[in-house]
């Protein structure tokens, strides 16, 4: 898969992302990444991409011209046509269905904003997708960037050697993971619980699937109702929670 991003700071995205899996999937040519830099595409001889916005106001706006041509110049040789994501806090929530959903592209293309924003006409021309990871603002689209690619990135086959590794993670299945456990079996006073150690991988199983149930009910309960769990489930939910109030 290719990731594009445009962006004025190239550096950043290189050296946030080439590191740990998402570093190894590059180097194993599963993933590609291409940051490019919007300035070199200026017509400034200042190395200029912002000016101030039409009709006042503080800050500066990045300018349509270097960003277009930036985009041209990245699509110009593809055979597909990407999705562009425009990284905003106006766009859609990013979650993990937004995830499974965009690893299935053969590449996209992020578009960070700096300053005020951006100058809309180029958003209109180019922008097919707009993504928010959250109500706050941070001073760039990179950092928003490279936190969708990774949880992109590791939906795409090849990614994770551990081919289990992404269906445990949390909201695998719209549920929290369950807590997790390493040696030494008592750490602190804190002891490993027995069913761990039991050998039994299907009592694991079964007590990892309630941990996670009881740890989704307790702490993420606005994910329950699109969550993939049995009516059986929903059931020993309820009864924990009426059990946890009445105790």
């Amino acid at each position: 898969m290719d990731f594009h991003v445009l962006t004025l700071f190239p550096d950043m995205i290189r050296s946030g992302l080439m590191n740990s899996i998402i570093g190894r999937a590059i180097e194993e040519g599963i993933l590609n990444l291409n940051a490019v830099n919007i300035r070199d595409y200026t017509n400034s001889k200042h190395g200029k991409t912002d000016d101030y916005p039409y009709g006042g106001g503080a800050g500066m706006v990045m300018q349509a011209q270097p960003i277009y041509d930036a985009f041209m110049a990245v699509t110009e040789g593809l055979d597909y046509t990407p999705r562009v994501i425009h990284l905003t806090p106006q766009g859609r929530v990013f979650d993990q269905q937004a995830a499974k959903e965009l690893a299935i592209e053969k590449g996209l293309v992020f578009l960070c904003g700096h300053y005020e924003g951006i100058d809309e006409r180029v958003i209109e021309e180019i922008v097919t997708d707009e993504f928010s990871i959250g109500d706050f603002i941070v001073t760039g689209g990179e950092m928003p960037a490279m936190l969708m690619i990774d949880a992109i990135a590791r939906m795409i086959p090849g990614v994770l050697h551990n081919s289990e590794s992404a269906d445990d993670d949390s909201f695998g299945d719209g549920l929290l993971e369950f807590p997790q456990y390493s040696r030494p079996e008592v750490w602190n006073g804190r002891r490993v619980p027995p069913i761990l150690l039991s050998g039994d991988h299907a009592k694991v199983d079964a007590w990892r699937r309630e941990q996670s149930l009881i740890r989704t009910a307790e702490r993420r309960p606005d994910l329950l109702p699109k969550a993939h769990i049995s009516p059986k489930e929903r059931m020993f939910i309820e009864k924990y929670l009426a059990n946890k109030s009445e105790s």
